[in-house]
C-alpha cells in the first residue's frame, strides 16, 4: 500500500510500497501498468510459488477497488493476499505479521476490507512510530519523507518485510511470525524474533 508519485515515494505512508517494490527488484522485475485496472503489477517465482507483486495507482485512502478487482481478475482468493503497509500504531522499527482482524482505523485496511467483503488476508505491518506530542498531524507526519538518522533503519526494515513476505508464503504465518515479529528497537539485532502478536 502507498500513495503513487515521486512526491510520496520516499514517505513514511508508503513503507509498503516499498517492500512491493524490493521485492520486484529481487527478482529483476518491474512494476508495470495494469490495463484497465488501477494497478501496477508484475510476476515472480520463488520456489515453486508464482507472486503476482502489486501497488495500487491510486491514493491510499481509496486502493481498495482496484487491488479487489486485480485480485478477482487473476484468480486470488483473499486468503492468498498479503498486503504490507505502514503502521503508526506501532514503534519505529517494529514489524508484525499477522491475519485478519481490525483495521486499527487505518484508511487504506478499511478500503481494501469493504471492496474484498473480508478482513482475512494476510498483513506485514511497518512500525513507523507516532510524530511527537504536539509537534505533528498524523496525516502530516505520514506525508513526510523519513528523517535522515531513519533512513538506514529504514532500509534495514524495508529488506526484513520483503523476507517476512515470502517466508509467509513459502512457510506460512507462524513461522513468518516466529522469524520476524520484533518490538521496535535498535535494528542491529536483525533477525531477532518475538512471539508477540
Amino acid at each position: 500500500m502507498g500513495n503513487p508519485g515521486e512526491e510520496y515515494a520516499a514517505t513514511r505512508h508508503n513503507a509498503g510500497a516499498m517492500v512491493v517494490e524490493r521485492l520486484a527488484k529481487r527478482f529483476g522485475t518491474r512494476l508495470r501498468k495494469v490495463r484497465f485496472v488501477a494497478v501496477n503489477a508484475a510476476e515472480a517465482r520463488h520456489g515453486s510459488d508464482q507472486l503476482i507483486l502489486a501497488t495500487p495507482t491510486t491514493f491510499m485512502n481509496v486502493c481498495g477497488p482496484p487491488i479487489a478487482s486485480f485480485a478477482k481478475k487473476r484468480g486470488v482468493p483473499v486468503d492468498r493476499i498479503v498486503v504490507c503497509h505502514d503502521d503508526i500504531d506501532l514503534a519505529f522499527g517494529a514489524l508484525r505479521i499477522k491475519r485478519g482482524g481490525s483495521t486499527a482505523g487505518h484508511h487504506g485496511l478499511d478500503s481494501l476490507v469493504r471492496a474484498l467483503h473480508s478482513p482475512d488476508f494476510s498483513r506485514v505491518r511497518i512500525g513507523i512510530g507516532r510524530p511527537p506530542a504536539g509537534r505533528w498531524q498524523n496525516v502530516d507526519f505520514l506525508l513526510e519523507p523519513f528523517a535522515k538518522r531513519e533512513r538506514e533503519e529504514m532500509d534495514v526494515l524495508v529488506e526484513d518485510a520483503a523476507d517476512a513476505v515470502l517466508t509467509l508464503v513459502a512457510e506460512g504465518l507462524a513461522a513468518a511470525q516466529d522469524r520476524f515479529n520484533r518490538p521496535g528497537s535498535k535494528l542491529h539485532n536483525r533477525g531477532s524474533s518475538s512471539r508477540e502478536v
